[in-house]
């Protein structure tokens, strides 16, 4: 058993990450081993939950992953933790658009069995209060409304007046805190800056945070509400099953030999990941090596895969692509077959150029900032085989992103989406995949061993030795196949 609670909010804004990063730093401090998880696909918030708690931010996400992953990816996350904080995703009741409660911070709280804190922003009403905690603690009677944790209070006469209001909901308060400028992350495009581009002053940050909280919150009654979770009557997800070993599937064999090294991109433009992803390639047999595509100009050495997750490279364009030596030995990798998985921020580093400096040129194609949001989750189907699903293979994931590529899709496209109109997006060329479309590879048994397979037997020595030195081979791309017939909607708060 792990004591667990889920900080919620009546909507977005409310203050749900400030008072969930000051809870985990606050039990932190007080010498608690903390695990941290975030509702929905977001990357950001994970990473201040990681520096506040020394552990790494993981992600629920009901839709991405089926109700049924939820439970389990939470104990495998928790394990030999004392408390396990949960971030919420928008409002209490908010998740995948038409689609009922799934994703909902609520219908996590649900299949965790887990009391909810409700973080209110008070800070442009008093008795009113009391009415909308009232509705959300009797909208569903299977949601535990625990206790309400007051924000961007006024003064001390501002929270006398709320907690008067209060007095006759049922529901405790557990916690006022006032505004605290010093305390506020910075926002560009797509929501918080990461962890990875201040740590410095994120750091600072958390610790006030801590402090904070620590003034402001009854922790107490904080620990005995999560410890009145009780047990969850579940199996904690393990990599090794989540990534196959030992399961045969057509194709997707992994030869008998040494561990492959995987790079994996991180650094400041690339530091969007989910835990999980690492843990499987190690599982499947890889060893994986984190590189910085802004300052490393070779890829590790012995690479024989490479992934390229999400980020914000556009920010970093100029360094990125004063970076030649990187941007070649990547290309040259790419053409000589070897695996490459690209999401999003991978995406438009492989293109030729984006915003006008040159990339890696591994895909015919260019990307630029644009004025449009593009949001949501995803219904995919593969239409092509690749290296990390067969063509057929259908998945969920998620788009956040403000950039366009031009083409969106090559002539063998790596998915099939309706939103709502069919299209196909991402492209499939040797041994790369790259896409908008971030998925969760938990979802997705075997997509890892897959991977690491095709790097045994697909890069082999030639694509280990083009990483460092090698010539540029030419590259292609297979027959499209269509759309298939694909539904998908949704909502969500991270690229």
């Amino acid at each position: 058993m792990v004591a667990r609670v889920v900080i919620a909010a009546p909507s977005s804004g409310s203050g749900k990450t400030t008072v969930a990063t000051g809870l985990m730093a606050a039990f932190t401090r007080a010498g608690l081993a903390v695990s941290p998880h975030k509702v929905g696909p977001d990357y950001i918030d994970p990473g201040y939950h990681a520096l506040a708690t020394g552990r790494p931010g993981r992600n629920l996400d009901a839709y991405m992953c089926g109700p049924g992953l939820v439970g389990p990816l939470f104990a495998h996350g928790a394990a030999g933790c004392d408390l396990a904080v949960i971030e919420g995703v928008m409002g209490l009741f908010d998740g995948a658009a038409g689609q009922g409660e799934l994703a909902s911070t609520a219908h996590v709280a649900k299949l965790l069995r887990a009391p909810v804190v409700l973080v209110v922003d008070a800070s442009s009403q008093s008795r009113s209060v009391a009415a909308l905690v009232h509705g959300f603690a009797s909208w569903d009677p299977e949601v535990r409304l625990g206790g309400v944790i007051l924000n961007k209070v006024g003064s001390d006469r501002h929270e006398e007046l709320l907690r008067e209001a209060l007095d006759s909901s049922g529901v405790p308060v557990l916690g006022a805190l006032r505004r605290a400028p010093q305390v506020r992350a910075p926002s560009r495009h797509l929501g918080l800056v990461p962890v990875a581009e201040r740590r410095a002053e994120a750091v600072d940050s958390v610790a006030a945070l801590a402090e904070q909280v620590r003034q402001g919150c009854d922790l107490e009654a904080i620990l005995a509400l999560a410890r009145g979770a009780g047990p969850w009557p579940g199996a904690p997800w393990e990599p090794a099953v989540g990534a196959g070993a030992g399961v045969a599937a057509p194709g997707d064999e992994v030869p008998v030999g040494g561990r492959p090294v995987v790079a994996v991109a991180g650094g400041a433009a690339f530091s969007f990941s989910y835990a999980e992803h690492t843990e499987l390639l190690t599982a499947a047999g890889a060893e994986v090596v984190v590189f910085d595509p802004l300052h490393d100009e070779r890829l590790p050495a012995g690479t024989r895969g490479l992934v390229i997750g999400g980020g914000f490279p556009e920010v970093y364009a100029p360094e990125l692509s004063a970076n030649e030596p990187l941007r070649k030995a990547v290309a040259e990798l790419a053409a000589a077959g070897a695996p490459v998985a690209a999401e999003c921020a991978g995406l438009l580093y492989l293109a030729r150029d984006l915003d006008g400096k040159p990339m890696c040129g591994v895909l015919d194609a260019r990307a630029r900032m644009a004025e449009r949001l593009t949001l949501g989750y995803r219904d995919a189907v593969a239409v092509s085989d690749s290296v990390l699903a067969t063509a057929g293979t259908r998945m969920r994931g998620h788009e956040f992103h403000r950039t366009v590529v031009e083409p969106g899709a090559g002539a063998a496209p790596a998915w099939g989406l309706r939103t709502p109109e069919p299209r196909v997006e991402g492209f499939v060329q040797r041994g790369v995949h790259a896409s908008y479309l971030h998925t969760h590879w938990a979802a997705g048994p075997g997509v890892a061993r897959r991977f690491v397979g095709r790097c045994l037997a697909g890069g082999g020595a030639e694509a280990s030795a083009v990483a460092e030195s090698g010539d540029v081979a030419g590259t292609g791309a297979g027959d499209a196949a269509g759309a298939g017939d694909v539904a998908g909607t949704g909502a969500g708060v991270a690229r």
